[in-house]
């Protein structure tokens, strides 16, 4: 749970939208575009198991997500 708040903490700094995930087949998905987010971050992010999808404009979970 704390790697899911770290990031979610980070995703904050870039977007505040009131509906700013989705979650398909087991992935959840967070709506912001990772051009938008600094290198530093992404890597974070990649630590706590969130990949920037460039060609979906968004990052994705395989370890957070659930349907």
């Amino acid at each position: 749970m704390d790697d899911l708040i770290k990031a979610l903490q980070i995703f904050l700094k870039y977007d505040n939208s009131e509906y700013p995930t989705a979650c398909e087949h087991d992935i959840l998905y967070v709506c912001i575009e990772p051009d938008k987010v600094s290198d530093e971050d992404i890597a974070s992010l990649k630590v706590l198991g969130f990949i920037a999808d460039y060609e979906l404009g968004s990052f994705k979970s395989f370890r957070f997500g659930s349907c």
